[in-house]
């Protein structure tokens, strides 16, 4: 098995530092900087074109900045080559939109996808156990373990896409607009697995979405992308007092008011 990085918890986990990204002429970041601080669950945020999935890839090692540094873990993982990093990439989990698994393969198989990418030497039974107990820890009924991604609801995929990304027991859990395409039932569901694997299993999160009710329930900061950079990190009650436009028709437009009305009902 390899062996795992053991650098100060109290560190932050995640710093970007400056970067850059560009696709030919068109500049998506333009000196980002974002500090994630440890057992977190930080929202990000922004309009359509803003970046904040390629910010996702870029600190996972998916998008290559044009400049600027990105550390997880205390390493610096825009400078090493990525055969270098495999003890830093063990350390995360990653639910992209829709789940992104693979269709060929049980949902048992998906989980165990990255444990024999990583630690191939594992026999295959304790793999399998593995998955089983990953595959309930998500809240999936113990049977959807053989089934395939064609026959799971929405819901379902979402959550079997976060067992694959819980496989390796992570530090850091990126979760890619995990609530879109959920009814508001479900939505709040998931919203309340990520809250209590994050105090059960002490991760540090990192969340982007869209969805105002899930930055109220479970989020303690959101970082804000507008203007090429993150302009403001915060908590609510924070962003809400900050004066720039986009912040405030998101957090005070009829969408924003409704759901500070009903996070502020839930707590009276």
């Amino acid at each position: 098995m390899l062996d795992r990085d053991t650098s100060d918890q109290a560190q932050p986990p995640i710093v970007v530092e400056g970067i850059v990204n560009r696709f030919g002429d068109f500049t998506v970041h333009d000196g980002l900087d974002l500090t994630v601080q440890p057992g977190e669950i930080l929202g990000v945020v922004g309009g359509s074109g803003t970046g904040k999935s390629v910010l996702m890839r870029s600190i996972i090692g998916l998008q290559q900045p044009n400049a600027g540094k990105v550390h997880v873990l205390g390493r610096d993982i825009t400078e090493a080559d990525p055969d270098e990093n495999i003890g830093v990439r063990c350390q995360w989990g990653v639910l992209f939109q829709g789940g992104a698994l693979f269709s060929t393969l049980t949902v048992g198989e998906n989980v165990e996808v990255p444990i024999k990418q990583f630690f191939p030497d594992i026999d295959p039974s304790l793999r399998r156990d593995i998955a089983r107990y990953k595959v309930k820890l998500s809240g999936l009924p113990e049977d959807a373990i053989s089934k395939y991604p064609s026959e799971l609801s929405g819901g379902m995929k979402k959550r079997a896409g976060l067992a694959r990304a819980l496989a390796l027991d992570p530090k850091l859990l990126f979760l890619d607009e995990p609530t879109a395409g959920l009814d508001p039932i479900g939505a709040s569901k998931f919203d309340r697995l990520t809250k209590e694997l994050q105090e059960t299993l002490g991760l540090t999160v990192f969340l982007i979405t869209h969805d105002l009710d899930t930055l109220y329930e479970i989020c303690d900061r959101v970082a804000v992308i507008a203007d090429r950079k993150v302009i403001a990190v915060g908590t609510i009650p924070e962003l809400r007092e900050t004066k720039h436009p986009w912040i405030e028709e998101y957090f005070g437009g009829p969408r924003g008011r409704a759901a500070h009305s009903a996070h502020m009902r839930e707590k009276g």
